[in-house]
């Protein structure tokens, strides 16, 4: 009988919990449990040299809503994002997928939000995406690892080839960042951009901060586009860097603080 990888990682992790337990069990060898242990010491020692490594990035994006012309009817950010990585534009809310988009003032922060915020303030549309949080909830719930935090920049990133279409990794982010290809997105692509690869049915995906750019050198294509300067990006850790100059002189929020995710993605309102 053949099996393809996402079935046979579907049954792997119907299995995983039993084979933890035989691990545990009196009837388990010493020399297995030893095993176990040394190879937890190793990923501890692994993170913390990580965690020390001195070239380690912690990049975030300020998005400064005050310039902001997502009222007047600029959607420059959305369009060269989707486009460039293939996003699929199909007009069912149920199935839609997105990478970067627009909520209301309430919905983006609805712990921030009262009754005597300015109505310029209220009405004015939000930038919104993956937060690329530095405690990110969507990455301890991935039971296959597709979805994962990488280190040297702090950004969230999805393994589309590990995805086995749980959706848990939608359920836990509390921002609604994720969206999931419920079918092929190639029929809803005016234009397949060949530099990038294309999602199939039953993979979650979002934003990656534009991993591929930031590869080469090059800064996110929303905030390289953005024809008001709106959005900033850098290093959180560089002390010098010009989104720790912003950050200082200015008073910004982030979305839902209280959740203890810390976003990585600053808002001027």
């Amino acid at each position: 009988m053949k099996i393809n990888r996402r079935d046979f990682l579907k049954l792997k992790l119907k299995f995983s919990g039993l084979t933890f337990f035989t691990l545990l069990s009196p009837l388990s060898s010493s020399s297995s449990l030893s095993s176990l242990s040394s190879l937890s010491s190793l990923s501890s020692s692994k993170l913390k040299t990580n965690k020390t490594n001195s070239d380690q990035k912690r990049l975030a994006m300020i998005i400064n809503l005050t310039i902001c012309k997502r009222k007047e009817g600029c959607q420059d950010c959305n369009k060269i994002c989707h486009q460039l990585h293939n996003v699929p534009k199909i007009n069912d809310p149920k199935q839609e997928v997105k990478w970067i988009w627009s909520e209301n003032f309430a919905n983006t922060f609805p712990n921030q939000s009262h009754d005597y915020i300015s109505k310029e303030t209220k009405d004015r549309p939000c930038i919104v995406l993956c937060n690329h949080c530095d405690n990110p909830p969507c990455v301890r719930v991935c039971p296959t690892k597709a979805t994962f935090k990488r280190e040297n920049f702090g950004i969230v990133m999805m393994d589309h080839h590990r995805c086995i279409g749980c959706r848990y990794c939608i359920a836990a982010c509390p921002y609604g960042a994720r969206s999931f290809n419920w079918q092929d997105p190639r029929p809803h692509i005016a234009s397949i951009n060949e530099k990038y690869p294309v999602r199939s049915k039953g993979v979650v995906e979002k934003c990656n901060f534009c991993a591929d750019r930031l590869d080469d050198g090059l800064l996110p294509a929303c905030v390289e586009i953005c024809p008001h300067d709106a959005l900033a990006f850098g290093d959180l850790n560089d002390s010098k860097s010009a989104i720790r100059k912003i950050l200082a002189a200015s008073n910004t929020i982030r979305r839902k603080p209280h959740l203890g995710t810390m976003p990585e993605v600053f808002y001027i309102i």
